[in-house]
């Protein structure tokens, strides 16, 4: 799978992005995706994410991890086909002022935090959402399972 990492915060490490992309591979690896696909995943800063929430999902808060999905068709849009066009799942956009809350209020790592967000956002490419309590349960336990066949621990620091 490519996976394309942008940090425009200049705040994270180049273990941490090896650590994103192995856990993403991971995660494509265990979900049967396409060894063509495309993803990208952009790190920024709380106002950046509240702009794009705000922009896009009419949510004016900062929040940690929002997926953009770029195989689903919306209304009205005209399907793009072709053979040799590579599957471009979409873009993960994470908030590392929000990974960094999350990884001290949960008690451990920020690598794993983000492995978590990264793992999240993926899941969410791939048509997984939380909008019920079943969806919710069943995502939030697949993406555990991931992280844990993965080695990273709910509660290491």
């Amino acid at each position: 799978m490519n996976i394309d990492l942008v940090d425009e915060t200049n705040e994270i490490k180049n273990d941490q992005l090896k650590l994103i992309n192995e856990v993403l591979e991971f995660t494509a690896q265990q979900e049967s995706v396409e060894e063509e696909a495309e993803v990208s995943v952009t790190f920024v800063k709380d106002e950046d994410i509240r702009q794009i929430n705000r922009d896009y999902r009419d949510k004016d808060y900062a929040t940690d991890v929002i997926s953009f999905a770029l195989e689903e068709q919306g209304e009205g849009e005209l399907e793009v086909v072709g053979d040799d066009l590579p599957i471009h799942l979409g873009d993960i956009i994470i908030s590392i002022d929000r990974a960094k809350e999350q990884a001290h209020e949960y008690g451990h790592s920020l690598d794993r935090e983000f492995a978590f967000l990264a793992v999240h956002g993926f899941l969410h490419l791939l048509g997984f959402d939380h909008d019920s309590e079943e969806d919710e349960k069943k995502m939030f336990e697949k993406q555990e399972t991931i992280l844990q066949k993965f080695g990273l621990k709910r509660y290491e620091t």
